[in-house]
């Protein structure tokens, strides 16, 4: 990967107050839209999940090599279908049953392909929730490619907001940072304790996610081995494993 405007992926995340991207929204900006058309590539065959396409930067794209401070918005954590996030979708494709006809909440969903694998799956109600709004107008883009309507697309920082009642929860590529490792343990266990939730992580074996006390806590459903692509793109990991994520008693 790049050092360019991908070099910055692993920064944490920043709140930002939180509301309702929907469609309709989304289609009105067409500046951005077309920005974002032009500035990546469907992508289909080089992932875990072949059955759905993404808009991504691939080394075709401008943004793979251009100068960080050209990009016009924040950083594009969106841009790259992520390991963890492979894992989650690919898992969920060979188990549909798992979120059919559940209410679904996909956190950092990024270019939104976890929650639309969902949505392929038969889940009744799905929340895409990412903290950048570029990322949910990505979404419904994906959306829009893989002949769906689109998730509920929110920008609230939910980490940091009191446990909503989802059936399920998918975390993909979401431990990247120590800190945000420890948040999200504590909002999870909130989570499973006040709603009954089932939570899904997905992860790649991230320094922040190993170095945490937190395998515990977790039940190894499923690993998978990574296209070469993508094991190029993220410094040679070669695997991606989904958890199940029990809460402190």
């Amino acid at each position: 990967m790049h050092r360019s405007v991908l070099s910055v992926f692993f920064r944490v995340y920043k709140t930002s107050k939180g509301r309702i991207i929907s469609a309709r929204t989304c289609h009105t900006d067409i500046h951005v839209r077309r920005f974002i058309l032009e500035n990546t590539e469907v992508v289909g065959d080089l992932s875990l999940t072949p059955e759905i396409r993404l808009r991504l930067f691939t080394p075709k794209c401008r943004f793979w090599t251009e100068r960080p401070e050209l990009w016009p918005f924040s950083d594009p954590f969106w841009a790259i279908y992520w390991p963890g996030g492979q894992a989650i979708s690919r898992y969920l494709m060979d188990n549909p049953e798992i979120c059919r006809g559940k209410s679904v909440l996909d956190v950092g969903s990024g270019c939104g392909a976890s929650a639309i694998v969902a949505k392929k799956c038969g889940a009744k109600h799905v929340t895409a929730n990412d903290i950048d709004s570029i990322a949910g107008l990505v979404t419904v883009i994906n959306s829009e490619l893989n002949n769906l309507e689109p998730p509920v697309c929110s920008t609230e920082n939910m980490i940091n907001s009191e446990p909503v009642p989802f059936d399920l929860i998918l975390l993909g590529d979401m431990f990247y940072d120590e800190s945000l490792a420890s948040t999200l343990h504590t909002w999870l266990d909130r989570c499973i304790k006040s709603h009954g939730a089932t939570v899904l992580i997905g992860d790649p074996g991230r320094a922040a996610f190993e170095g945490q006390n937190f395998h515990q806590h977790l039940r190894l459903l499923a690993q998978y081995k990574l296209p070469q692509s993508v094991r190029e793109e993220n410094y040679g990991l070669v695997y991606s494993s989904v958890w199940s994520y029990r809460p402190t008693l």
